[in-house]
């Protein structure tokens, strides 16, 4: 089922107000999904998914976050309150080079970032040849299983239509706690069709550890006083495997809000387990610089801003081939 457009006018003012790395003086078009499908077409009340010519190509809900009414967006494009119309926005590039990303923007698990982690990762992403995926997820408020079903549906979905849109791999992208959420679906996949074929980490949250975890991504997946068995399986350094993808991890040495040790564990955690993995720590940058600086305002990655483009081009272009 498509989105109807005019759900999304309101976020697409405020999007039009920012700018993906562009001048001042231009004048910046937001970059429109080519269309949106609703991951719960009966809303999340209801055990049931994406039926198409008959056929169920996606699984329910599995449970319902209890959060009502309607989403707020607020002046940077951040979507909170998501319920209901979780949601999937696809971009179809001019020429598919074969790749298909479900990419998960951050947020603390509190918000989606929708324009810098999302509609920006989605215009460079496409610019590579990339079809992109990009996800409203449902935010868990203490649901813990919420956020990944949702990707793990969204994953269906984008196998299913893989031929269709010229896509051999489905790989998956986050960022911060988005991070976490592609880092999960790294690891806490349940079959060959959610199993992402590849992994990109920008900045991610990984450990449960108070000593270096973000504490507003734990608290609103977990709760105030999480069991050691939930703190264990949702630090994902620690549920590595030999089956866990080909990973590129991005970061910069001094983010002062996800400790950098995140990142290391799962690189060792990976390196352990053979699995073929590299990770770019950039001194610029600090936490949150995805795809585009704010409008009127210096780039935190500075400089390293096409380095990061080049590295994670050259790793696209890998997966590719």
């Amino acid at each position: 089922m498509k989105l109807p457009r005019i759900i999304f006018a309101a976020l697409l003012v405020i999007i039009a107000a920012a700018a993906c790395r562009q001048p001042k003086e231009a004048e910046y078009k937001p970059l429109e999904p080519d269309f949106t499908v609703l991951l719960y077409p009966q809303g999340q009340a209801v055990d049931a998914g994406i039926v198409e010519n008959g056929q169920q190509v996606t699984l329910g809900p599995s449970e319902d976050n209890e959060l009502r009414g309607d989403e707020k967006v607020n002046e940077r494009g951040n979507v909170s309150n998501i319920n209901d119309k979780a949601r999937m926005d696809i971009y179809l590039p001019k020429n598919p080079n074969g790749l298909c990303i479900v990419n998960c923007p951050g947020g603390g698990y509190s918000i989606v970032s929708s324009i810098n982690e999302g509609m920006c990762a989605a215009e460079w992403l496409t610019s590579q040849g990339v079809t992109v995926c990009n996800m409203f997820y449902r935010l868990p408020n203490h649901h813990r299983t919420v956020p990944l079903t949702d990707v793990q549906n969204a994953f269906r979905y984008c196998r299913a239509h893989a031929a269709e849109w010229g896509c051999s791999k489905v790989g998956v992208m986050g960022y911060s706690a988005g991070g976490h959420l592609a880092a999960s679906a790294s690891t806490l996949f349940v079959d060959d069709i959610t199993r992402p074929d590849f992994s990109v980490l920008i900045y991610p949250v990984i450990d449960m550890d108070m000593a270096i975890t973000h504490k507003g991504t734990r608290i609103n997946l977990l709760g105030n006083n999480p069991s050691e068995e939930l703190l264990e399986h949702y630090s994902l350094n620690k549920q590595v495997t030999d089956r866990t993808p080909v990973t590129f991890m991005a970061l910069s040495s001094y983010d002062k809000t996800v400790d950098p040790e995140n990142s290391f564990r799962y690189f060792d955690a990976l390196r352990a387990h053979g699995i073929d993995c590299q990770m770019h720590v950039y001194p610029l940058g600090g936490h949150g610089w995805g795809f585009y600086h704010e409008p009127y305002s210096k780039d935190k990655l500075e400089q390293y801003r096409e380095v990061f483009y080049t590295d994670l081009a050259r790793f696209l272009k890998d997966q590719a081939e």
